[in-house]
């Protein structure tokens, strides 16, 4: 089997978890790192993965470094993707220019990066009307979807009460839940051409993004839920319902893993 160049992405940190987290499973990059890693194709021996802080410093790749990668993967973050703060306007600033200005750099966007990709493209992210979804959640996919996941739905961990209500221009919806009708979105690099048909070879992928975490673990769900069912910032009755789904079945790796790994290669 022929073993192809280790593939360069660029991740932009957009967050810290909560200390009990970071003290069980470490800060996103590491978290990122296991997701990569446990999905990596047999083909590629490795991968680099470069963190960038670009909410507490905003530091983001040089043009030069910028250059050398292939994809750019935005993470989640505590914060709203709305808010009309410094970090987040550059942060939108940042990715509209990168998806303008360098289409051959693939874009992933988790969550909080799905709601700045929206942003950035033509779309909104708006509170969803206090509506907290939580844990492992099913999503049914859409045709196109199923074609790029390889599967009729699957279960995502999810931590969001924000949302994208519509599917920016250009973009094609991926899949639904009935807290959250936009669950994830796809651009090809031709953002002008229409879906593919059924018997069509699927067109390159340009941004890819979920409104889950593909990245999340059971444990790093049930440390989140506890922390804020404790504050107050959960109510208990989403906070129990969490915990009753807390060990359901969790497609991050072998389906959203493993198609994200395809965007970034196709």
């Amino acid at each position: 089997m022929a073993v192809f160049r280790n593939p360069r992405l660029a991740l932009l940190v957009c967050d810290i978890p909560i200390p009990a987290v970071v003290a069980d499973y470490g800060e996103y990059p590491r978290i990122f790192r296991e997701l990569f890693r446990a999905s990596l194709p047999q083909d590629l021996a490795d991968f680099v993965l470069d963190p960038y802080d670009v909410r507490y410093t905003m530091t983001y790749p040089s043009e030069v470094a910028l250059d050398t990668y292939d994809g750019v993967v935005i993470t989640g973050s505590a914060a709203s993707a709305y808010e009309n703060v410094e970090w987040v306007n550059k942060l939108v600033s940042w990715v509209a220019a990168l998806a303008t200005n360098k289409p051959q750099i693939k874009i992933i966007g988790i969550c909080f990066g799905h709601q700045i990709v929206a942003r950035a493209l033509g779309g909104e992210c708006v509170p969803n009307g206090g509506r907290w979804e939580v844990a492992i959640t099913e999503v049914a996919l859409t045709p196109l979807g199923q074609r790029i996941f390889g599967a009729e739905s699957f279960n995502i961990q999810q931590m969001h009460r924000d949302h994208v209500p519509a599917v920016p221009p250009t973009f094609h919806l991926l899949g639904s839940t009935a807290i959250s009708e936009n669950q994830g979105m796809v651009r090809f690099s031709d953002p002008t051409a229409p879906p593919p048909a059924s018997n069509a070879a699927l067109p390159s992928i340009h941004i890819l993004t979920l409104q889950g975490h593909p990245e999340f673990s059971a444990g790093i769900v049930k440390q989140v839920v506890k922390a804020r069912g404790e504050s107050g910032a959960m109510d208990k009755a989403t906070a129990e319902n969490a915990r009753i789904r807390a060990d359901w079945r969790n497609d991050g790796v072998d389906v959203m893993g493993r198609a994200i790994w395809q965007a970034l290669r196709a």
